[in-house]
């Protein structure tokens, strides 16, 4: 027993004076801790300052019922309890009841508040008691950030995020997404917080370790108007036609700008939303629309000329055991510049046929040059790679070149489709489709981002003057020619492709197809170039091109016509605007004030306006009519709100 109780004796010495210093740093390392202080993500701006995406401090407020002395505590408890009453609506002395409990219980991690803004934050810390601080007044906080879109659900995708899960493995989507590393990030702060029992920490001290360095603001090329000009455009398309999914591109001619950009989507309650990026990142056969590219290389190589006749027989024609169909009763002998106007399958396929099957690297090679089997490197993560087949490869037959000739047995995705097509209309300047145009730390530009050119000219005058000619007609008396419009000019591809024929009987009984319209407008001075994809539109409503995608395209252009003016000159990088400012301070005034009662919305932007309401503490059911500034709203201002609610908004 003796040994024993002197063993017990060496072991606590041992520990006290030997291994004192080792155990009292475990034992810090497990009651003392690093947290990260989130840094504020920069703000997502369009190009004309209006704000996309932004993030918002959330706090939440504790009480260290047990740190302050018996003096401060019960002289400041009633006026806290007080202060806490009107903030919250509850009574004072149920709360002054629950922290004189936490304080009998030496609770020191009780919650309070949560998801409070900055002015609400700045507030609570100056009620009694709390205004003393952490030690003397058991003032505790802990800080998050909260990403807000402005626009709701317009462009979402697009606009994206940058998400982080709990093996810090980041997903990218969209602008936020892509740039998110590089600028929008920031670097997080560090606060030391102590371990105080059931998994609660608590800050040591009132001020952090390390502060946080907030991220750059970056302003991309987005347009707000003619977002929202596309995103309902294709929105009543696609709902109109009970389509799949679809996309549409806007893109400015001169400089690759990126002015709108909607992906929608349906789900299974029939609803369309921004679901994935299709325009970026899908790669399918683009059908007619690749014929224009076909005709191009012929016409450059000089192995036909527009007025080169071709017999497209009586609607169909084989081509080494397979046979091509045109629509109708086919069109005959006509003009490769009529082929093409009137989208002849067995017209091209002849053309490219003829001319290269003894040599189709000659094609390929044209192809090449134009940087049509290279995807555009654009900045958004995910982007689809196109596939052009060649001799050799596994989908390589005598039929391929055939095919490729009208769109099939390849793959492009729509932006590099418009690409092409924007090079077009940009005289031959085949430029990178851009979205952002500056990076700044409020008036202090960081970086500045201007067109890139990736082939200089990808054909000659010439031909480019056919090929624009031929454009033209399209609309004017070819497949596109429902689009025509005596008040203003347009040019482009109607595009009809199957899709998910793999089995060719099963298709037959349930058809479905991709349709889509590419082009620019104005057809003297373009300005603009889209394109518009709709897939697997409902075969009962109608599934061509013209039908489907064209009219989208031509409602686009007829409103931007109207509500955009067509200027020739860049918008200038430097934001130093205090309109930006201004809207900013507007959105969080509003946001962080109005909780569960009606602001004033009046002379509010509508897309500002709805997502006001839609991140208010209340939900309510918003109703918008109308589109630009709300110039009046069914509940009037200061009326608090009920749940499920609804709040007519008017706009013009």
């Amino acid at each position: 027993m003796f040994v024993f109780a002197l063993a017990v004796v060496f072991k606590l010495c041992t520990i006290q004076f030997v291994d004192g210093d080792k155990y009292r740093a475990m034992a810090q390392k497990r009651t003392i801790k690093r947290f990260d202080i989130p840094a504020n993500r920069g703000n997502v701006y369009s190009a004309d300052g209006s704000l996309l995406a932004t993030s918002i401090p959330k706090y939440d407020i504790a009480i260290d019922a047990v740190t302050s002395t018996d003096k401060n505590f019960n002289k400041y408890i009633k006026p806290l309890c007080d202060s806490l009453a009107v903030f919250t609506g509850k009574t004072s002395s149920g709360i002054e009841k629950k922290i004189s409990k936490a304080r009998k219980t030496k609770n020191q991690y009780l919650l309070l508040l949560t998801n409070l803004s900055y002015s609400e934050f700045v507030r609570v810390r100056n009620f009694p008691l709390f205004r003393l601080g952490s030690i003397r007044g058991g003032f505790v906080y802990d800080q998050t950030t909260k990403r807000e879109h402005p626009l709701g659900g317009i462009a979402e995708r697009s606009i994206g995020y940058e998400r982080k899960d709990e093996n810090n493995y980041y997903t990218r989507v969209g602008i936020d997404g892509a740039f998110g590393k590089d600028y929008l990030r920031g670097t997080n702060g560090k606060r030391l917080k102590q371990k105080i029992g059931k998994g609660e920490w608590k800050p040591i001290q009132d001020v952090n370790e390390i502060e946080p360095k907030n991220g750059y603001d970056i302003y991309t090329t987005i347009d707000v108007n003619i977002q929202d000009i596309a995103h309902h455009s294709l929105l009543g398309q696609l709902e109109e036609y009970e389509a799949e999914h679809g996309c549409v591109v806007v893109m400015d001619v001169k400089t690759g700008e990126i002015k709108a950009i909607s992906n929608l989507g349906r789900n299974r309650e029939g609803k369309y939303y921004e679901r994935l990026n299709y325009a970026v990142g899908e790669s399918h056969e683009p059908g007619s629309t690749f014929k224009v590219m076909a005709m191009m290389a012929a016409l450059e190589d000089k192995v036909i000329d527009t007025s080169t006749v071709i017999d497209t027989k009586n609607g169909s024609k084989r081509f080494y055991g397979r046979t091509i169909y045109d629509s109708g009763a086919g069109h005959g002998k006509i003009s490769a510049a009529k082929a093409l106007e009137v989208s002849s399958n067995i017209g091209l396929a002849t053309i490219i046929d003829d001319n290269y099957k003894n040599n189709p690297q000659k094609f390929l090679k044209r192809l090449r040059q134009w940087r049509l089997n290279d995807t555009l490197g654009v900045s958004i993560i995910g982007e689809g790679i196109p596939d052009i087949p060649y001799p050799g490869a596994s989908n390589w037959s005598r039929n391929a070149l055939p095919s490729i000739s009208y769109g099939y047995n390849m793959r492009l995705t729509p932006l590099q489709t418009l690409a092409f097509y924007n090079a077009i209309a940009n005289n031959g300047q085949l430029i990178k489709p851009r979205f952002l145009r500056a990076v700044k730390e409020f008036d202090r530009n960081i970086e500045v981002f201007d067109k890139e050119v990736l082939v200089d000219r990808i054909c000659s005058d010439q031909t480019l003057s056919k090929i624009k000619d031929i454009l033209k007609n399209i609309v004017l008396r070819g497949t596109g020619k429902k689009l025509y419009s005596e008040t203003f000019s347009m040019a482009g591809k109607t595009g009809t492709a199957w899709t998910d024929y793999a089995d060719i009987e099963a298709w037959r009984k349930d058809r479905k197809y991709v349709s889509s319209f590419a082009g620019y407008f104005p057809v003297e001075n373009p300005k603009y170039s889209c394109i518009v994809v709709i897939h697997k539109p409902s075969t009962k409503v109608g599934f061509y091109g013209a039908d489907v995608s064209g009219p989208v395209f031509k409602r686009i252009a007829q409103k931007i016509y109207t509500d955009t003016p067509l200027i020739d000159e860049i918008q200038s990088v430097e934001y130093n605007n205090p309109q930006v400012v201004k809207d900013f301070e507007k959105f969080n005034s509003i946001s962080n004030t109005y909780k569960t009662i009606m602001p004033n919305l009046v002379g509010v932007a509508a897309m500002d306006a709805v997502a006001f309401l839609e991140n208010m503490d209340v939900k309510v059911n918003v109703k918008l009519r109308g589109s630009g500034v709300i110039k009046s709203q069914s509940i009037s201002k200061d009326i608090k709100l009920k749940s499920n609610q609804t709040v007519v908004l008017e706009a013009s």
